[in-house]
Parts: structure tokens; sequence; C-alpha cells
């Protein structure tokens, strides 16, 4: 896990996301998938903070390890995703705009996300180290 840095802190903000497609109607596949993945490099031009670490597919939703800055909210860089990606994909893939005639989008509302962090041990020590930090004694080290 990379600690990131930006102006006034640094953080591992890392998540587990699930964007689902509208009626979870089956319209992922290798090769939609790997247009999913050229977009998700243009959300990198629209928010180039999130970081797109591991994505994945199954037929009807997608899997992104995402890393968000703590300045912009999961729900906001959710939202880019899907609105980017399901107008391009819409866009590109006519089986999409036959299987959503006459709906705005390709995704479910909803979302699934989770967060990935730190072990607790690795945060213990790591507190209990602190005093040894702050007088430049010790390295701060995060065994995963």
């Amino acid at each position: 896990m990379k600690i990131r840095k930006q102006g006034h802190c640094a953080y591992q903000c890392e998540y587990h996301l699930v964007i689902v497609s509208k009626y979870r109607r089956k319209i992922f596949n290798e090769g939609s998938f790997e247009y999913f993945k050229k977009i998700m490099k243009k959300v990198k031009e629209i928010q180039p903070e999130i970081e797109i670490l591991t994505m994945n597919h199954d037929e009807d939703h997608i899997h992104l390890h995402l890393s968000i800055p703590p300045k912009i909210k999961v729900s906001d860089a959710v939202k880019t995703i899907k609105s980017v990606s399901g107008r391009l994909m819409k866009k590109k893939f006519e089986y999409m705009r036959k299987a959503y005639w006459g709906i705005d989008g390709i995704w479910s509302d909803g979302y699934f996300v989770s967060t990935i962090g730190i072990n607790e041990d690795i945060i213990k020590r790591y507190i209990e180290r602190q005093g040894e930090e702050d007088m430049g004694q010790a390295q701060l080290v995060l065994d995963l």
C-alpha cells in the first residue's frame, strides 16, 4: 500500500467499488471491458487525483480498486466514473443503445463501496512508535 501526499496531508484511502449494469443486464464482454479500461484513462484526465489501481468485470458488473484523496467525496468519484463511462460506452456499442433505448444510462443507480485499509496491528504499531517517530529515531514501516 502506498502513502500518497497532497499539500497538507498524507493519506492512504483505497476503495473497492462495484458498479452494476441497469437491470443487471449482461452487457459486458472482453471487448466492452477493454473499452471501459480506455475510458478510465479519460476519467483520470478529468479527475487526475483518482487512481485506478486494478479492475475486472463480470457480465453485469465491474469491480474497481481505487485510490481517492480525502478532499474528493467517494460519491463524486463514482458519479464521474459512471457518467463518463456510461455515455461513452452507449455511444460506442449499438447493443448497449438497444438494450437501454429511451433510458439515460447503462448503470444502476446504486453502487457498492468498501474501504481497503491498513490492518489493525500495523496501526497499533505505528501509534506505539509515534513518540520515536517525532524524535526522528524510528522510521515508519508499514509491513503488509
